[in-house]
């Protein structure tokens, strides 16, 4: 599909919705309205708009004559609303429509049935046979007590040919009632969206297909590569579609997440190609898109299986610069670890300020133009740690290392934010690095300056940044993230570095700098 192809189809999928999408979309306006906003919090509530709603059931291939919807966290029922009206208006009808509706939450029971209630006249206009079953039970224990109980294999037909779903985002902790729910039928995950997804994957007949809007968060990370193995044992996507902005697909509810829509088909086998595409939102006529091989979306040869999203061509000539350069960490002689202050454990430790019988303790907020800056009196945040025996495994000797921040704050224009701790700057003979932090060293000690200072202005380019973004949708940079990186070699860091001075230069001259020294005679476009 050529880039002019998806901006028409992204268009005409919105502009075409039928009216009474429109109504719908009032009914969830109201609802929200109606439920109180820390309950909203605590369950991940954000119901979804009817022109993200509309765009989703576009994405459906499906052309069976009996189609079984599943649209567990359902709402007040616009997802399926927009499926009912992408198969109402299609050219080959389905002859029956099945749509099980699970919505645990009291207040949108009534407005779910109301919904469906409307999606039924519009079948009725058309031709179609329609029913609904609405469940107003926890869609994560009713699926785990079907699959456990193992209902599905007995061959009773109640499999779903077709699933799409918003699902709730929010973290589960190892011991609540969600994950040992989880576990029981053999999924592992930390976030609820990904709780529902699996269960939602098992339910999925052989060759069914899920749609489904997520935050990115899932494509990377360690937390998720249980669910991402899980999920690339049992589909293959048929399209990945990115928001450029984070605030968009969920205006109204004033979310700052940045979201992924995707289709994909219960198989074993990829497809010849997978359609990935960008936009600011789904009214926009700013799409990119490209066609990739399965395999440009997750590399055969990652050990942790990131999903990379390019949708555009300027992504593939980064992806190609990253994988050119010539080492990886235990090349150049080094390791990142995550800092050892967790405050929260140590809170007997914690100095405001520095004094006797005290080392520094670093924050994100001592990092500042790719140096750290201590101390940052009357912050909010202590500048020192007590010394002492219970001190000492969290400390490390003063030398030179390279931090980076690990939550980047939403103003900050790069995703990686590295800085050079320089013991000249801070006269103590060990230190430690706050849980928010990570550090590269070697073999637990400092490195030499010029590699330390080459190693940040690295990680502080444009070229890292943009890589970055391919396979990770949220402000978090994990250590696992880090080690995974390709790194240009020892000489080269350390050229780069020799041209660092006291001070960092501002980016457009790092990422001079970067041209110059690092990809010299590499392809830039």
């Amino acid at each position: 599909m050529s880039d002019m192809s998806a901006r028409r189809v992204l268009h005409d999928r919105v502009a075409e919705a039928p009216s009474f999408m429109e109504v719908v979309d009032h009914q969830r306006r109201t609802a929200t309205r109606l439920l109180d906003p820390t309950r909203r919090g605590v369950m991940g509530q954000f119901l979804t708009p009817s022109p993200v709603a509309t765009f989703m059931a576009g994405m459906f291939e499906c052309e069976k004559s009996h189609i079984r919807l599943l649209d567990p966290g359902a709402g007040i029922g616009s997802l399926s609303a927009a499926f009912v009206a992408e198969m109402c208006a299609r050219r080959k009808k389905p002859k029956t429509l099945s749509i099980t509706a699970y919505e645990l939450d009291p207040i949108l029971l009534e407005s779910l049935s109301r919904t469906l209630g409307s999606c039924r006249v519009r079948c009725d206009e058309v031709g179609i046979d329609f029913r609904f079953h609405v469940l107003g039970e926890d869609f994560i224990e009713a699926g785990a007590r079907a699959l456990s109980n193992d209902l599905l294999a007995s061959g009773n037909g109640d499999e779903f040919d077709c699933a799409i779903l918003n699902p709730p985002y929010r973290k589960i902790r190892a011991a609540s009632r969600e994950r040992r729910l989880l576990r029981k039928i053999g999924v592992e995950t930390s976030n609820l969206y990904a709780g529902f997804l699996a269960v939602t994957i098992k339910l999925l007949a052989s060759g069914g297909e899920m749609v489904a809007i997520t935050p990115r968060s899932f494509c990377n990370g360690p937390y998720f590569e249980p669910f991402r193995r899980f999920l690339l044992r049992n589909l293959r996507f048929r399209r990945v579609h990115v928001f450029a902005s984070r605030d968009r697909a969920f205006a109204d509810d004033q979310v700052l997440q940045e979201n992924v829509i995707f289709s994909a088909r219960k198989e074993r086998t990829s497809p010849a190609r997978v359609l990935v595409s960008s936009s600011t939102d789904v009214d926009s006529r700013d799409t990119e898109s490209r066609l990739v091989t399965h395999d440009d979306l997750v590399h055969p040869d990652d050990p942790h299986v990131f999903i990379h999203i390019v949708p555009n061509g300027d992504g593939e000539s980064v992806r190609r610069l990253m994988a050119a350069l010539e080492a990886n960490l235990a090349d150049l002689g080094l390791t990142v670890s995550t800092g050892r202050v967790v405050d929260f454990r140590a809170q007997e430790l914690l100095r405001r300020e520095p004094g006797r019988n005290t080392v520094p303790l670093i924050y994100p907020c001592h990092l500042r133009s790719g140096c750290v800056e201590w101390p940052k009196l009357g912050g909010k945040k202590p500048n020192a740690l007590g010394s002492g025996p219970k001190a000492g495994e969290l400390l490390v000797p003063a030398g030179f290392y390279v931090l980076v921040k690990r939550f980047s704050a939403k103003e900050e224009p790069r995703r990686v934010v590295a800085a050079v701790y320089d013991p000249a700057r801070i006269e103590a003979d060990r230190v430690a690095f706050e849980n928010h932090l990570n550090y590269f060293h070697r073999g637990g000690e400092g490195m030499p300056p010029t590699l330390a200072k080459g190693l940040a202005a690295y990680l502080n380019s444009s070229l890292v940044d943009s890589y970055f973004r391919q396979f990770s949708g949220h402000t978090q940079v994990n250590a696992t993230d880090l080690r995974k990186l390709r790194y240009p070699s020892k000489e080269k860091l350390v050229a780069l570095g020799r041209r660092i001075g006291r001070s960092f230069p501002n980016q457009d001259a790092i990422d001079g700098l970067m041209k110059e020294i690092v990809l010299h005679g590499q392809a830039t476009s």
